[in-house]
C-alpha cells in the first residue's frame, strides 16, 4: 500500500490480452520478452507489465531471452486442411457470394491475400469499421462498408447472400444488426486466428482457426485446385442485383447548398485533394462515420480509429503518434468540438515535437450522433448534446503557436483545405461550421435487419 498504489493487476484484467507483476528484477528480462510474445502473436492485444518500485530501484545483469515459452499460451497460426477443401467445395458452390473483412485483415497484414482471393472469386467485398483499407475501396468489387452506418448496396449483399466468407470480423452488434434476421439465407464461413470469436455471436458451418493471411493463401490455393470456378451466370445476376441497390446512391446528400457546410463534402474535398494518400485518424461519432463512409482507402493502416471503443480524444494522440512514424506523410485528424476538446492540451505536444497534423473539425455545435440519436429515439427531446460554450479555435490554435482557420461557406472549403495542405511544416487546425440537422445515412435502427435500413430520401426513421 505504497503511494499512489492501486492494483494494476486486477484494474486492467477485463480490458487487456494478459498481464504480468514482476516480483524479482532477474526475471524483468524475461517477462518483458513474453509480454511482447504475446502481444504480438495469435490476435495481437495489449499486454501490461505491473513493474513494482522496489523493482526498479533493483539492479541485475541482463541477457536478452531468445525464445519465450509460455505452457499456456500455444496460438494456431495454419489453419485445419480439412477445413479448408471444405470452404474452397462451398465457395464454388455459390450463386450470391459475399466476402465480409474486418480489422483482423488489417491486423494480420493480410489486404495483399484478401484482394487475390477476392478478385479471383469475383465476389462482393465489404469491409468493417476497422477492416477499412484491407481491400481497395476504388475497386468495383468493393461494395463500402456494412453495418449500422454501411452502404445500402453492402447491407443488401449482406442479408440476400448464400454463402458468406467472414475474415478476421467478429459478427460484432454494429454489424449484424439483429441477429435473428441476420444473413438468414447463408451457410456462413468463419476464419479468425482467435478461437473464442468462432460461434460467439453467430452459428458457422465452417470454422477455420488461422492467421487471416496463411487461411485465404490456402483457401485460394485450394480453390485453384479443384479446377472449378463459381457459375458466372449466376455471379452475373448477383452483381446486377447489387447494382441495382448501387444505384439508389445511399450516400447522396444535398451537394447544392450554398449557404451552409455540409459535413460530407469537406470529407469528399479532403480525399480527392490529398488523392486517397493520406493517414486519417478519428475521433467518436458522426464525423467518424461520414469519414468512413467518404474516404475511399486502397491500403490497409491509413484509416486509424477505436472503433468498438468510440473513445472521445482518440484522435489528436493517434495523429502524433501516426505522424511521428511517418514524418513526411499527410496525416489529418478528423473531428469534432466535443471530441477535441478531451485532449485538446496535445496541441502543446504538437509544438514541442513541430508536428504538422491537419485538424479537420466537423463544427455543429452538438454532439451530433448523440443529438442524431435523440431525434430519431426520443422524439427530439434533446439534452446535454447542444455544446453553447465552445471556445474560439482559431485562437486556441494560434495560442499554442499553431495556424487556424475558420471555415463557414461551402465556396471556401476546398481553397481552406488546399491552404493548410500546402503547409508542410506546421499544424493548421481548421474549424469548418457546419450543418447543425444533418444526420448520418444510412442508418439502422436497433432491433432491425440489414434490409430494413433508412436513407436519407426517408423522411423520418421509424
Amino acid at each position: 500500500d505504497a503511494f499512489q498504489e492501486v492494483d494494476a493487476i486486477g484494474i486492467t484484467r477485463p480490458c487487456v490480452k494478459h498481464n504480468f507483476m514482476v516480483k524479482d528484477v532477474r526475471d524483468l528480462a524475461l517477462i518483458m520478452r513474453k509480454a511482447f510474445h504475446v502481444a504480438t502473436t495469435g490476435r495481437p492485444g495489449p499486454v501490461v507489465v505491473d513493474i513494482p518500485k522496489d523493482i526498479t530501484a533493483h539492479k541485475t545483469s541482463y541477457t536478452f531471452p531468445q525464445d519465450p515459452t509460455l505452457r499456456s499460451y500455444k496460438p494456431v497460426r495454419e489453419g485445419d486442411p480439412m477445413a479448408i477443401r471444405k470452404a474452397a467445395d462451398l465457395l464454388v458452390q455459390a450463386k450470391r457470394p459475399m466476402v465480409y473483412a474486418g480489422g483482423g485483415v488489417v491486423l494480420g497484414n493480410a489486404a495483399p491475400e484478401l484482394t487475390e482471393l477476392v478478385r479471383w472469386l469475383g465476389a462482393p467485398c465489404t469491409n468493417t469499421l476497422m477492416g477499412l483499407g484491407g481491400f481497395p475501396a476504388t475497386d468495383p468489387l468493393f461494395v463500402g462498408m456494412l453495418g449500422m452506418h454501411g452502404t445500402y448496396e453492402a447491407n443488401m449483399s449482406m442479408h440476400e447472400c448464400d454463402v458468406l466468407l467472414a475474415v478476421g470480423a467478429r459478427f460484432d452488434d454494429r454489424v449484424t444488426g439483429d441477429l435473428d434476421k441476420f444473413c438468414p439465407n447463408a451457410r456462413i464461413i468463419h476464419i479468425d486466428i482467435d478461437p473464442a470469436s468462432i460461434q460467439k455471436n453467430v452459428p458457422v458451418e465452417i470454422a477455420i482457426i488461422s492467421e487471416a493471411g496463411l487461411a485465404m493463401r490456402d483457401l485460394l490455393a485450394a480453390l485453384k485446385a479443384t479446377g472449378a470456378r463459381l457459375d458466372k451466370a449466376a455471379l452475373d445476376a448477383w452483381w446486377r442485383k447489387i447494382n441495382e441497390w448501387r444505384a439508389r446512391q445511399c450516400l447522396q446528400y444535398d451537394r447544392a447548398n450554398t449557404e451552409v457546410i455540409k459535413p460530407q463534402f469537406v470529407l469528399e474535398t479532403l480525399y480527392r485533394l490529398t488523392q486517397g494518400d493520406a493517414f486519417i485518424t478519428s475521433d467518436v461519432g458522426q464525423h467518424q462515420m461520414w469519414a468512413a463512409q467518404f474516404y475511399k482507402f486502397d491500403k490497409p493502416r491509413r484509416w486509424i480509429n477505436s472503433g468498438g471503443l468510440g473513445t472521445m480524444g482518440f484522435g489528436l494522440p493517434a495523429a502524433i503518434g501516426v505522424q511521428l512514424a511517418h514524418p513526411d506523410a499527410t496525416v489529418a485528424c478528423v473531428t469534432g468540438e466535443a471530441s477535441i476538446q478531451m485532449c485538446i492540451q496535445e496541441l502543446s505536444t504538437c509544438k514541442q515535437y513541430d508536428l504538422p497534423l491537419k485538424i479537420v473539425n466537423l463544427n455543429n455545435r452538438y454532439m451530433g450522433m448523440v443529438r442524431q440519436w435523440q431525434e430519431f429515439f426520443y422524439q427530439s427531446r434533446y439534452s446535454h448534446s447542444y455544446l453553447e460554450a465552445l471556445p474560439d479555435f482559431v485562437k486556441l490554435a494560434e495560442s499554442y503557436g499553431h495556424a487556424g482557420l475558420r471555415i463557414d461557406k461551402p465556396h471556401d472549403v476546398e481553397a481552406a483545405l488546399k491552404e493548410a495542405l500546402g503547409q508542410r511544416d506546421r499544424l493548421v487546425f481548421l474549424d469548418f461550421i457546419t450543418d447543425q440537422t444533418e444526420n448520418v445515412y444510412p442508418m439502422i435502427a436497433a432491433g432491425a435487419g440489414h434490409h430494413e435500413m433508412h436513407l436519407a430520401t426517408d423522411r423520418e426513421l421509424a
